[in-house]
C-alpha cells in the first residue's frame, strides 16, 4: 500500500514538473502605461497577450545570450525530468504484484531504494531552478537603480506549480524509503521459541497438606502439654512422700 501511494505521489509530482518546464508562465509583466498588453516569460520562449490578436509566442533567438539563471534552470529541469522518469519506471517494475524480480527480494529492495534516491534528485532539481528564478525576480523587482515607471517582472503561476511538483517528488521518494522499511519489518525473521519448560510453583502442591500440618502441630502441642502435666504430678507426689 505504501509503495502504491509513493508511486502515485511521484507520478503527480513528475507530471506537474513536466508541465511547469514547458509553460511560459514563470514570470509575468504588465505595464500601467499599456494595460492591454501582458508579457509572459518561460524557460524556452516568451509570449505576449493582446486583446486584439491574442497570445503570440516566440522562442529565444540564442541560448548563449540568455541570462545565467535561465541557462542553469534549463539544465536542472532536464535533469529533473530524466531522473523522475527513471525513478517512475524502476518503481513500476518492482511494485508489489508485478512479475519482475519475483523471488528476489534483495534486488527489489535495492531498486526501490534507487527509485527513492532518484525521486529526491528529481525533486531537488525541480525546486532549485524555480527558487533561482524566484530569487532573481525578487532582486530585479526591488532594484533601486531601475526607475519606477519601468515595468518589472513578477511571479507567474508556473513558479508555484514548480514548488508543488518538487515537494511532491521529494515526498514520493521519502514514501519509497518508508515502504522499504515497512517491508523489512514485515519480513523480519521471527525469534525462535523458548524451549525451557516453565517453572511450576510449589504452592498449589502444599495447599492440600496445610490441614495435615495444622493437625500435626495441634497433636504436638497436646503431647507437650500432657508431658508437662505428668511431670508436675510426679513432682507433687515426691513432695508429699518426703513430707
Amino acid at each position: 500500500m505504501m509503495q502504491r501511494t509513493a508511486l502515485f505521489v511521484t507520478v503527480g509530482g513528475l507530471v506537474t514538473s513536466l508541465i511547469t518546464a514547458f509553460i511560459p508562465l514563470w514570470k509575468t509583466m504588465n505595464s500601467d502605461l499599456n494595460e492591454v498588453e501582458n508579457y509572459y516569460s518561460g524557460l524556452w520562449h516568451m509570449c505576449i497577450f493582446t486583446e486584439e490578436v491574442g497570445v503570440q509566442c516566440k522562442s529565444y533567438e540564442s541560448t548563449l545570450a540568455l541570462p545565467g539563471d535561465l541557462q542553469a534552470s534549463r539544465v536542472l529541469v532536464v535533469v529533473s525530468i530524466a531522473t523522475g522518469t527513471l525513478a517512475t519506471l524502476l518503481a513500476c517494475a518492482v511494485m508489489e504484484g508485478v512479475e519482475v524480480c519475483r523471488g528476489r527480494p534483495g534486488l527489489r529492495r535495492a531498486l526501490l531504494v534507487v527509485s527513492g534516491v532518484l525521486c529526491w534528485v528529481s525533486g531537488l532539481t525541480t525546486l532549485a531552478p524555480v527558487s533561482i528564478v524566484a530569487y532573481t525576480t525578487v532582486v530585479e523587482f526591488w532594484d533601486e537603480n531601475v526607475p519606477d515607471v519601468v515595468p518589472r517582472w513578477e511571479f507567474g503561476e508556473a513558479m508555484f506549480s514548480g514548488w508543488f511538483g518538487g515537494l511532491a517528488l521529494v515526498i514520493g521518494g521519502t514514501l519509497f524509503f518508508v515502504g522499504v522499511c515497512m517491508g523489512d519489518f514485515d519480513n523480519r525473521v521471527p525469534s525462535p521459541p523458548n524451549n525451557t519448560p516453565p517453572q511450576r510453583s510449589l504452592l498449589p502442591l502444599l495447599l492440600p497438606l496445610l490441614p495435615l500440618l495444622l493437625l500435626l502441630l495441634s497433636v504436638c502441642r497436646l503431647g507437650l502439654r500432657g508431658s508437662d502435666d505428668q511431670r508436675l504430678l510426679s513432682s507433687r507426689t515426691l513432695l508429699l512422700e518426703r513430707c
